[in-house]
């Protein structure tokens, strides 16, 4: 039996992988923070071989805990999905220090801390997958985002380092990059600090998130893609998914730095805005 860890899954993203791998016949772990936000996944995975698991990964203490209770249960563990992460909307001038610290803390060390408490478990079987969750907002500096961007754009770097370290112990890591899904995280992630000199670059953000939203990609995609990233023979290190995973992916890429700068000099106008990031990306907004 595979035994798996999704961080975060008492909603959104993690709850519908945490689900989709127990209907798969894992063995899984929920971890989330407060497990009294864990019922509604108890209740949709009482058929299945779930249970959820106290961690929270801004705390050493509490992700060496979940390790220990987990090896005290007797399971060794073959997956890790690091999902848990927060987000924050601010441009570079806005950023309040404290709570950017705090973004950093779950979305970057969150991460390392438990492949600190994981990894040798795995690296001493030979075996094990690691899903570091990104986002698309880790393949562009996002407008409005620059702490969840610098957080996912760090995530990005690591887990590319942490590929080559741990390929040769029989680990593959892979990093998933899910565009707009409707998850709990969007509601939860409104506003922006004001007084501001920025609204318009915030007002751009939120019609890029509102247009994704309306598309209504549904968090069972994300749950797929992992799930296909474990089933299939051969490896690959990054998956995009949601809507506008693939085009900005794959748009970005093929432009210069200089077109997509140019694009903050529109922010002024919703419709001229819509309009060059369409040309830029192939997604209406």
């Amino acid at each position: 039996m595979t035994v798996t860890l999704v961080t975060g899954a008492n909603s959104g993203l993690g709850r519908a992988t945490a689900f989709l791998l127990a209907q798969k016949g894992h063995k899984v772990y929920a971890g989330m923070r407060d497990l009294d936000k864990g019922s509604k996944l108890l209740d949709l995975a009482k058929d299945y071989d779930l249970s959820t698991i106290e961690i929270d990964v801004s705390s050493d203490d509490s992700v060496v805990a979940c390790a220990n209770q987990i090896e005290a249960n007797g399971d060794a563990l073959d997956v890790l999905v690091n999902n848990a992460g927060v987000a924050l909307n601010s441009v570079t001038e806005d950023i309040d220090i404290d709570r950017a610290k705090e973004v950093m803390d779950v979305n970057v060390w969150g991460p390392v801390r438990c492949v600190k408490a994981f990894v040798p478990g795995m690296r001493a079987r030979g075996t094990g997958h690691i899903f570091q969750v990104s986002s698309i907002a880790g393949l562009i500096g996002h407008i409005g985002q620059t702490v969840y961007v610098g957080s996912k754009f760090a995530l990005e770097g690591m887990s590319e380092a942490l590929a080559q370290e741990l390929i040769s112990f029989g680990i593959r890591v892979h990093i998933v990059e899910p565009g707009v899904t409707r998850t709990a995280i969007l509601p939860k992630n409104e506003g922006n600090p004001v007084p501001t000199a920025y609204q318009d670059h915030y007002d751009r953000m939120f019609q890029f998130y509102t247009a994704g939203i309306q598309a209504s990609v549904q968090a069972e995609t994300f749950a797929e893609t992992i799930y296909g990233a474990l089933t299939s023979s051969d490896y690959q290190l990054r998956y995009t998914c949601g809507w506008g995973g693939k085009e900005i992916g794959e748009r970005h890429r093929a432009m210069s730095d200089e077109e997509f700068v140019e694009l903050g000099s529109l922010v002024s106008s919703a419709e001229e805005y819509g309009h060059a990031f369409f040309d830029l990306f192939d997604l209406r907004i």
